[in-house]
């Protein structure tokens, strides 16, 4: 797993109401340049006001770069097309759907990670989108907002941050410029990339936090195809086996492989109190059904599992003995832990911790339906068909991807 380092400050944010205003604020100060990587990218509501953003700051000579997700964003609406264009925001959009989608398994690896960088000296990472808190591309609008987080950081980490969006950046543009065959420009993107991989010394006023930096230990925690396959789902096991007191983990898509689930079962068993925070809104097929078989094992060994149903549930994040934490992109189900590019911020500081911890009761208490272990065991035939039936083809998408979970 990645060191944790000291000297960060970091400011947890919840929900686009948080976390827009900050960004907003960070990239109108920028001065160098404006890195960002995000699934979605809906350009409506709060998405505007952040495109409009990224607009004012490529007119007055930042370089801006924006990659979003083919299934996430398949298309950039025309409008942003047209102003990004007269701007020079330059965008990609990674690993298109093509002609037969997501029928062909390579596919499936799709870049989930919310990261955004500034001037090489503030950084943002989380599990929010670019898209409206009382929006839903497949629901409409909502209600009440979906249940969130992000955070704010300065300080070491903040390069790490840089480093791999920069070179994540220079491959996109290599694929880009190999497919033209025009080797001449590969070699300028690779050239440039190198350059812009180290940030300005530059100090923009969006770097300038109040106060000095804190003794935060904090580290970057990704997950990718190549160097970094297990470790997101490593710092969760280490943590979760550490823990003496309590864990709360909020997860939109639960679905923990085996080594996960016996984590969590050995911590419940040896008297740590486990309660987890699950999507209780019916969103997808898959990602509702799929996860229920694994719920009696859970209960069975004393975790507690609350459904939130207010609204939708976003969050990926995790509190342990009120000291470690967690927020980032990364589901605990197979899709990010591996197959999508996820990215996740480990903290291990009481103050950070607590704070987290304070949301999540809240939303626990508030929003949250504890599942009764005899109502689950009693639910319908209909219901144990249907996941049992998501259960197995998430097994077989698996088996076409090669992995074993």
């Amino acid at each position: 797993m990645a060191q944790l380092q000291l000297g960060h400050r970091l400011q947890l944010l919840q929900g686009g109401e948080a976390f827009f205003p900050a960004l907003i604020e960070a990239i109108d100060a920028s001065v160098h340049e404006v890195r960002m990587e995000t699934y979605i990218f809906n350009g409506e509501g709060s998405g505007a006001l952040v495109a409009a953003a990224l607009e004012r700051a490529a007119l007055r000579g930042v370089v801006v770069n924006l990659v979003m997700d083919g299934v996430g964003t398949p298309a950039l609406d025309q409008h942003w097309r047209s102003r990004f264009q007269a701007a020079g925001v330059v965008w990609r959009i990674f690993a298109p759907m093509g002609r037969f989608g997501l029928l062909i398994p390579s596919r499936w690896r799709r870049l989930h990670r919310k990261l955004c960088v500034v001037d090489g000296q503030v950084a943002f990472c989380g599990g929010v989108n670019v898209l409206d808190d009382f929006f839903d591309p497949n629901h409409g609008a909502l209600s009440l907002p979906r249940l969130d987080f992000s955070v704010r950081v300065t300080g070491p980490l903040v390069q790490e941050v840089h480093a791999v969006l920069a070179q994540f950046w220079w491959r996109l543009q290599a694929v880009r410029t190999a497919q033209q065959i025009d080797l001449r420009a590969t070699w300028q993107a690779l050239h440039q990339a190198v350059a812009l991989a180290r940030p300005s010394q530059r100090t923009s006023p969006a770097a300038v936090a109040p106060g000095a930096a804190g003794e935060v230990r904090a580290a970057l925690v990704l997950r990718d195809n190549l160097r970094h396959r297990t470790q997101i789902e490593r710092a969760y096991r280490k943590a979760i086996g550490e823990a003496t007191q309590e864990i709360i983990i909020a997860n939109a898509y639960f679905l923990p492989g085996r080594k996960l689930r016996s984590s969590l079962i050995h911590a419940a068993r040896r008297g740590v109190r486990v309660r987890l925070l699950l999507q209780g809104r019916y969103e997808y097929f898959m990602q509702y059904h799929a996860a229920r078989p694994v719920y009696g094992v859970l209960l069975a060994a004393g975790v507690e599992i609350h459904e939130y149903s207010v609204s939708f549930l976003h969050a990926k994040v995790a509190v342990i003995d009120s000291r470690w934490a967690t927020v980032g992109s990364s589901n605990l189900d197979p899709l990010s832990l591996l197959l999508a590019r996820e990215a996740n911020v480990v903290v291990e500081d009481p103050a950070f911790a607590r704070e987290l911890r304070t949301q999540l009761e809240q939303a626990i208490e508030q929003g949250g339906v504890r599942v009764d272990p005899k109502t689950y065991a009693d639910r319908s035939w209909r219901l144990r068909l249907l996941d049992r039936v998501a259960f197995g083809l998430m097994r077989l998408a698996l088996f076409l991807t090669g992995n074993r979970y």
